[in-house]
């Protein structure tokens, strides 16, 4: 990608977004429009692939708070009359930036299309360098770039949340190149040490009063020629590939809970490490289970004999049944606890399964069940089973 290019994209528009708009809100932009593109969810269709990695592009500068910072400082300079391609805007150094010119193809040098590419290194090391920060780290960064992180969702059941599962992911992101693995050279040939920078991938200018370094033009910044590049990258050393990964979910992961891959993300730039590959998972409700922490909860129906009388109830699991003893008198809305049959826990311990009983009261009755009702309303007409409540209102009657 050209310098050019960098500045004049719009990733706030890619993700449908201002640019004021909170990191919280962009998140939620980027997963909306990536479930809707994702290749899985689309397949053959290029216009929406392209797309799909035009917003993972916008998503790997703008959700990263460094990298938005720089790209936001980098558009305010550069895309608006601060700098231009072929020398400094007026009042920059001394002497009026006459005679001094700037390549933007070295400012943003070792940039990688891809998700999260734009907005690191070469960007990161002008703005360090312009306002003062030089020395080894600068060149260090320039040459060898840790791979951006990517993030990825996947749905699963309430059971396999629960018990744990093994799912295939299928991903569609830039990846180490499997034909010269990551040098960018030719299968065969081997890059060389820059000569005009000595490898180190910065070179020194004076501009008057100024003292700055910048990318060293015949290398882009890595310290490395190409003479003969890879076919399959084009020197990049990466390219996009789309890859089956087989992920294990561990037992108890809540919903929207992120499960971190390390080095599974995009590569590295001169040899550095990967990024890491982070899986979103959302978990389908269950018809009959809820969930509090490690505990199971579960809502069972009862008749209110059942609970004025007492009873033995048989209630399931999520390996099977339980009996569950109801005794006499008890309270509709009462939690009874069955120990152990929750969700185990890392440590080898689970938690328990939690029965709330609900009175269900019938919508229609034959003549017998009401006439029943009747009688047993007649025979306890003495009982009064809101005692605090008629006090107050007897009190007030008074009053």
């Amino acid at each position: 990608m050209s310098a050019r290019d960098w500045i004049d994209k719009d990733f706030y528009r890619e993700l449908g977004v201002s640019s004021d708009t909170t990191d919280t809100e962009i998140k939620k932009a980027y997963r909306k429009l990536a479930r809707e593109l994702h290749p899985d969810a689309n397949p053959g269709n290029a216009q929406a692939e392209a797309r799909f990695k035009a917003v993972s592009e916008a998503y790997g500068v703008l959700g990263d708070a460094e990298k938005r910072k720089q790209y936001d400082e980098a558009r305010r300079l550069f895309g608006s009359g601060g700098f231009r391609p072929g020398g400094f805007g007026g009042g920059f150094g001394t002497g009026g930036g006459s005679g001094s010119t700037f390549d933007f193809g070295d400012i943003f040098s070792g940039q990688q299309a891809g998700a999260g590419a734009a907005g690191s290194g070469g960007i990161s090391d002008l703005l360090g360098n312009l306002f003062g920060r030089r020395g080894g780290a600068t060149s260090s960064a320039a040459r060898s770039r840790r791979g951006a992180d990517v993030e990825t969702e996947v749905r699963i059941d309430f059971v396999e949340a629960v018990k744990g599962a093994t799912v295939p992911l299928r991903l569609s992101s830039p990846s180490t190149c499997g034909t010269c693995h990551g040098s960018g050279a030719k299968p065969g040939t081997t890059p060389h040490t820059c000569a005009t920078c000595g490898g180190v991938g910065l070179v020194s200018r004076s501009q008057g009063a100024f003292a700055f370094s910048e990318p060293c033009r015949d290398c882009r910044g890595t310290g490395r020629i190409v003479d003969d590049p890879c076919s399959e990258c084009g020197g990049d050393g990466a390219s996009t590939k789309t890859r089956t990964l087989t992920v294990r979910i561990p037992p108890g992961v809540n919903d929207d809970q992120r499960i971190r891959l390390a080095e599974q993300g995009e590569p590295g730039a001169g040899g550095a490490h990967a990024g890491d590959l982070y899986v979103r998972v959302h978990v389908t409700a269950h018809p009959v289970f809820g969930r509090t922490g490690n505990d199971l909860t579960l809502k069972v129906p009862v008749t209110f004999t059942e609970l004025a009388l007492g009873t033995t109830l048989d209630v399931p699991t999520l390996e099977g049944r339980v009996s569950l003893r109801v005794p006499p008198g008890t309270a509709s809305g009462r939690v009874l606890r069955v120990r152990g049959k929750g969700i185990v826990r890392r440590d080898g311990q689970a938690g328990d399964l939690l029965v709330t009983l609900q009175v269900h009261v019938p919508s229609n009755m034959d003549d017998k069940a009401k006439a029943a009702l009747e009688e047993y309303q007649a025979a306890t007409a003495e009982h009064d089973p809101r005692p605090d409540l008629t006090a107050m209102l007897e009190k007030r009657s008074q009053a």
